[in-house]
C-alpha cells in the first residue's frame, strides 16, 4: 500500500537544486528539473555515497564517490562507475548495476507529496 507523505514546500527548492530530506527513516532527494519534481533515494545504490553531496546536469545525477550516474525521470543507470577496464569488470561484478529508486511526486498547493 503505498501512503502520500508530506515532503517539503515548494519554496525550499529552486530550480536546478536539490535537497535532502529524511521521510519516515528513508533519505530521499528532492530536486526541481525544468518546471518538474523529482523524488529518488538519496544514497547511492552502487556503494552508498551520498548523492545530495552530487552534480545534477538536467536529469543526470552523477555519484560524487565513483561518478555513477543516474536518470531523475525514471532512476535507471546511465553509467554504473567511471571505472574502465578490467577494473570495470571486477566493479559489474561485485556490485551489480542497479537503477537509483525514485518515487512518484505529486503538488498541492505550495506542498510537495511523494507517494512512498
Amino acid at each position: 500500500m503505498t501512503e502520500q507523505i508530506k515532503a517539503a514546500h515548494i519554496s525550499e527548492i529552486k530550480p536546478g537544486m536539490m535537497k535532502k530530506i529524511m521521510v519516515i527513516g528513508h533519505s530521499i532527494l528532492l530536486a526541481l528539473v525544468n518546471g518538474r519534481y523529482f523524488a529518488v533515494d538519496a544514497v547511492c545504490p552502487h556503494l552508498g555515497g551520498d548523492l545530495s553531496s552530487g552534480t545534477l546536469h538536467g536529469t543526470v545525477l552523477t555519484c560524487p564517490m565513483h561518478n555513477s550516474q543516474f536518470d531523475l525521470r525514471d532512476g535507471h543507470v546511465i553509467r554504473w562507475t567511471d571505472q574502465t577496464g578490467i577494473r570495470l569488470a571486477y566493479a559489474s561484478r561485485a556490485h551489480p548495476p542497479k537503477p537509483l529508486k525514485h518515487y512518484p511526486v505529486r503538488i498541492e498547493g505550495d506542498t510537495i507529496f511523494i507517494e512512498m
